[in-house]
C-alpha cells in the first residue's frame, strides 16, 4: 500500500467496492499513530487508548461513506476520536460512580503508577498537570500543544468558536504553568 497517497485518493478508493479494504487500511495506516497519541493523552492508560481506539476505527469504517468533505479527514477523524473519548471518559465516571474530580485524580494516580514514572521528569510532571484541567482544557490543551492544531481546525473538531477556544488554552496553559511552579 502506497502510504503518500492523498486523503482525497484514499476516500476515491474508499468508494470502489474492489479498494475499499485497501483504502481504508491506507488511511489507518496514515492516522493511527497521531490518533493513539491524541486519545492516549485523554484516558492515559495504554490498554484503555487501545480500546477506544478500537471503537473509532470502527465508527470510521462504518461511518466514511457518509462522510461529505466538508472538512478535511484528519478533523473528521480527530472529531470522532474526542468525542469517543468524552464517551468513555463520561463511562468510567458513571462505572465507577464516582465524581469528576476523583476520575480525575484516578488518572493522575495511573500516571504515577507507571512503571517508567520519575515526577523529577518535566514530562511527568507536565501530563500531572494535564490530568488537574477540566476536561475540556484538557481537550484543548491537547490538541494545540501536542498535535499543534490550528484554532480554525479544532474549532471544527470540537464544535465551539475560535475565541473560546483561545480562552480555554489561554486558561488552560496558566493553570499547567502554575501546577508546574507550584505543584
Amino acid at each position: 500500500m502506497n502510504t503518500t497517497m492523498t486523503d482525497t485518493e484514499l476516500l476515491v478508493q474508499f468508494r470502489e467496492p474492489a479498494s475499499k479494504e485497501r483504502a481504508y487500511t491506507g488511511i489507518v495506516k496514515k492516522y493511527q499513530e497521531k490518533l493513539y497519541w491524541h486519545v492516549r493523552r485523554m484516558v492515559v492508560d495504554h490498554d484503555d487508548a487501545n480500546d477506544v481506539l478500537q471503537n473509532v476505527l470502527i465508527r470510521v469504517w462504518n461511518g466514511l461513506n457518509n462522510f461529505r468533505e466538508d472538512s478535511q479527514l484528519y478533523t473528521w477523524l480527530y472529531r470522532i476520536a474526542t468525542n469517543e473519548c468524552l464517551t468513555f471518559i463520561e463511562q468510567q465516571k458513571k462505572r465507577t460512580a464516582v465524581s469528576l474530580n476523583e476520575v480525575e485524580s484516578g488518572l493522575s494516580n495511573r500516571i504515577r503508577a507507571d512503571k517508567h514514572f520519575d515526577a523529577q521528569k518535566a514530562e511527568w510532571k507536565l501530563q500531572l498537570a494535564i490530568q488537574q484541567l477540566p476536561e475540556k482544557q484538557r481537550v484543548v490543551f491537547n490538541l494545540r500543544y501536542y498535535d499543534e492544531m490550528p484554532y480554525e481546525e479544532m474549532s471544527r473538531v470540537l464544535d465551539t468558536s475560535e475565541g473560546a477556544l483561545k480562552a480555554s488554552y489561554h486558561h488552560a496553559v496558566k493553570k499547567v504553568e502554575d501546577y508546574l511552579l507550584n505543584g
